[in-house]
């Protein structure tokens, strides 16, 4: 009887492999690839060994199925010499060093080395690129956002008859009272009242030199010859008729230009640089920082025109507060005097405070602050950056004791009007042109 289906004899099945077929070839992909160490020889079976072809399909007696022992194959033509690879019986993993089998794509030799170790001088060479260029790029934005931010309003060639360039850098430092850009809230809430126009509250001369940089201040009432000047806005020259006004007047009368011709004219010392500031960029400055510490003397301060209300002892000024501090006056025994004392202490208290790295390695903090400080400048056209760093940083060590701080030596008063004394000024002039050590005291 014939055990295939009708139309399958022994004849016309066909080289099979499998059920009868003495073929080495797959019957189909049903068929589990087996891994082999080596080619079959001729006239070996399929696993490479000599041996009958596969039972004819219908054999009672299956064939006889490899058994492992230890991971050694036996029987069946399985055995462990050169046959079936006992690896996936021992646990081993393909392709892992030491497994015997084949590694990945890639892995030539079938073994796959250990993982280099990490280069870690190029990780620290292109680290620091990384980081280096991300400074030059952010010191380059930061120069051109805070260059942008200068108001160059103050022309110095207007100026005329000016006296010859001494050694050092001469700046003319500026606290305007100009009430421009505050409110009606504004003006009550930092005691400035509404006057119209601009005046100044303070002026200092900062000389900076390699033998020390000084801080002069120059009391607003100090009594001063308007000199010829030509008018910054008209063009028209004014000729000089021997007035006598406070010095705060010329600046009220034609602006930053006339109180420049008019502090040469009357101290001969060229001014290199302008910087002014009005009330509510300095208050803005002091807020921006977080407030200013700064010590009240015995006694305390009261004084109603300037908003001061403060008891003694080292207390923390907000913007408000600073500004007021800085403007008393009238409760003041030296009044102007004792006034200028206080303008000088209390940026040296706001210099160490802008300074520290709290605030510069802040950019939370340090960007509002130069912003608040830039976008109230008022400084002259030929202004740089570097020269208003260098003032900083002047005033900084003048205040902190690296420098000398003073007031124009005063002789006496005329009619309201504080008399500099000419001898001790011609002196502190002629040492500040030469760059030499400044002997001369102040009041």
């Amino acid at each position: 009887m014939n055990d295939w289906p009708e139309g399958w004899s022994g004849d016309n099945r066909g080289d099979r492999y499998g059920r009868g077929s003495a073929s080495a070839q797959p019957e189909s992909a049903r068929v589990m690839r087996q891994v082999r160490r080596g080619q079959a020889a001729p006239g070996q079976g399929a696993y490479g060994r000599q041996g009958p072809s596969a039972p004819p399909y219908g054999n009672s007696v299956p064939p006889q199925q490899p058994s492992y022992v230890n991971g050694q194959g036996h029987g069946g033509g399985y055995d462990g010499g050169d046959g079936y690879d006992s690896g996936y019986n021992t646990g081993q993993v393909y392709g892992s060093p030491g497994g015997g089998g084949h590694g990945g794509p890639g892995d030539p030799g079938g073994v796959r080395g250990p993982r280099p170790a990490p280069n870690w001088r190029k990780r620290i060479k292109w680290t620091a690129i990384v980081v280096i260029t991300g400074l030059i790029v952010t010191t380059v934005g930061t120069y051109f956002w805070a260059d942008s931010k200068l108001n160059r309003e103050v022309d110095l060639s207007k100026v005329i008859d000016r006296p010859e360039q001494g050694e050092g850098t001469n700046y003319l430092i500026v606290g305007s009272d100009s009430r421009a850009g505050l409110s009606s809230e504004q003006k009550k809430q930092l005691h400035t009242g509404s006057a119209e126009g601009k005046r100044t509250d303070s002026m200092m001369i900062l000389h900076t030199g390699s033998n020390g940089d000084t801080l002069i201040s120059l009391p607003r009432d100090s009594d001063v010859e308007i000199p010829t000047f030509v008018g910054s806005e008209s063009g028209k020259t004014y000729k000089g008729t021997g007035r006598h006004v406070k010095l705060n007047a010329a600046y009220a009368e034609d602006g930053p230009e006339l109180l420049v011709r008019t502090v040469e004219y009357n101290t001969g010392l060229k001014i290199d640089h302008y910087v002014e500031i009005g009330f509510a960029g300095f208050a803005n400055i002091v807020d921006a920082v977080g407030g200013v510490e700064i010590e009240i003397p015995k006694g305390g301060m009261k004084d109603t025109k300037s908003g001061a209300d403060f008891k003694a002892g080292t207390q923390t000024l907000n913007g408000d507060q600073a500004l007021a501090f800085v403007r008393t006056r009238y409760a003041l025994a030296g009044s102007d005097l004792d006034r200028t004392k206080n303008q000088q202490k209390f940026l040296n208290a706001l210099a160490n405070q802008v300074a520290t790295p709290s605030t510069i390695l802040n950019p939370f903090k340090l960007y509002p602050t130069m912003g608040a400080g830039l976008d109230s400048l008022v400084v002259d056209k030929d202004m740089g950056l570097y020269s208003l760093a260098k003032m900083f940083w002047a005033m900084k060590g003048v205040n902190g004791g690296d420098g000398k701080s003073m007031n124009m030596p005063i002789s006496g008063s005329t009619g309201g009007n504080l008399v500099w004394d000419k001898a001790k000024v011609k002196t502190l002039v002629d040492e500040l042109k030469n760059d030499e050590k400044v002997t001369v005291s102040g009041n």
